[in-house]
């Protein structure tokens, strides 16, 4: 297929250099984008047509993900970030992320020349040609954390295979995989499947470190098949976060000092960082197309921790919003359970916004790992080279 055989391609092609030129900091613009792509789609001839060479973003996760797609489920503000001073800097008002700003998957939509990648569940989005973020605070591989408050993973999956239908109706099957084909798969989860793991809190005999291990990354293989059965070629998985020195870590280990839970829950993230990269091995292996970026998300948070002013940041350990101890206490806000909190004056200057997530310079600086990092850091493949594939 020419573009010039696509009617949609001129329209497309002016509104993306208008979007290139307005300030990036609006995310009005970017349902205006994607609603008036929609209807050009729907209502161009045969509505099969894509512009050449178009890759699209879906994003599964956790809250390091979310763009907001808790705002429209029923939790409570434990699991939201639709409220001040979330979204205090760039966006100026609260809108689900849990950051002061953008997170990493809106800087990737940037750098690939996308808007930014809309909340699945947003009553306002319907075609999702560019891309969906399904992620959710609170969502595991397992699904036996935050039960009845989060979007697990494989719900997600459920979610992308009711799309690709749509995909399939809307473009016509050769459309829709081509899109499937080409999309960019970006994924992270595993936080919240071991801090608090039901390891603990199985009825049975408890499962080894690497029994339970291979429980996580076995659900979170059934995800990855589950794309890749749908279309699916290229994925992009940062690992498990270094969860004992964030905020809300180390402010539990004021208040309880168990060596033991500890020493447990680093022994299942080296596991899951290990098993992991094997994993994803394998499947290169044995699935033909299938191509993959893994980002050392563990590492690179140490090192900001450890050596905040090595990359632009003053605090490391401290969030910038919450109280108690290295405000680590959940209470940024003020609409969670613990309703004190405080905020710093200058987000950038910290690796952490609040007491579990990390500000927007972080996300920044991820992302930009991501994108074109170092191979030591990721690899085999960066985005930048997914995205060219």
């Amino acid at each position: 297929m020419q573009e010039t055989n696509c009617p949609i391609n001129d329209k497309l092609k002016q509104r993306e250099r208008q979007v290139n030129q307005i300030n990036m900091a609006s995310l009005r613009w970017n349902f205006w984008f994607l609603v008036l792509y929609a209807f050009l789609l729907t209502h161009s001839h045969g509505r099969r047509c894509l512009p050449e060479k178009h890759v699209a973003l879906f994003v599964f996760g956790d809250s390091l993900f979310d763009a907001g797609n808790n705002n429209y489920i029923n939790v409570t503000a434990e699991s939201k970030a639709n409220f001040e001073p979330y979204g205090m800097t760039t966006f100026k008002y609260p809108n689900g992320r849990f950051s002061d700003g953008r997170i990493a998957p809106d800087y990737i939509a940037e750098y690939a020349k996308l808007p930014y990648i809309a909340p699945y569940l947003h009553p306002g989005y319907h075609l999702f040609v560019n891309g969906a973020n399904f992620a959710s605070a609170g969502a595991s591989a397992l699904g036996e954390t935050h039960q009845g408050s989060a979007i697990h993973l494989k719900t997600q999956l459920g979610y992308f295979k009711n799309l690709a239908r749509l995909f399939r109706r809307k473009l016509g099957a050769a459309g829709a995989r081509k899109l499937l084909k080409r999309a960019v798969y970006l994924i992270s989860i595993g936080a919240n499947d071991y801090p608090g793991s039901s390891m603990s809190n199985s009825s049975g005999p408890s499962p080894s470190s690497q029994e339970y291990v291979d429980m996580v990354i076995g659900n979170l293989t059934f995800v990855l098949r589950g794309i890749y059965e749908q279309g699916g070629r290229k994925f992009a998985l940062p690992s498990v976060p270094p969860t004992l020195l964030l905020p809300i870590s180390r402010a539990r280990t004021v208040a309880n000092k168990d060596d033991k839970i500890r020493e447990k829950i680093a022994e299942l993230i080296k596991l899951h960082d290990k098993t992991l990269s094997r994993v994803l091995q394998e499947l290169e292996r044995q699935l033909r197309g299938f191509r993959y970026s893994k980002a050392t998300l563990f590492t690179f948070l140490s090192e900001r921790i450890n050596s905040p002013s090595k990359y632009g940041f003053k605090e490391g350990e401290i969030a910038c919003c919450g109280t108690g101890p290295y405000r680590g206490l959940w209470s940024c806000g003020g609409k969670r359970p613990v309703k004190e909190y405080e905020v710093c004056g200058n987000p950038r200057e910290y690796v952490f916004f609040d007491s579990a997530h990390p500000s927007e310079k972080t996300h920044q600086q991820l992302a930009e790992l991501m994108w074109s990092g170092p191979p030591n850091l990721i690899g085999p493949y960066n985005l930048k080279a997914l995205f060219e594939l």
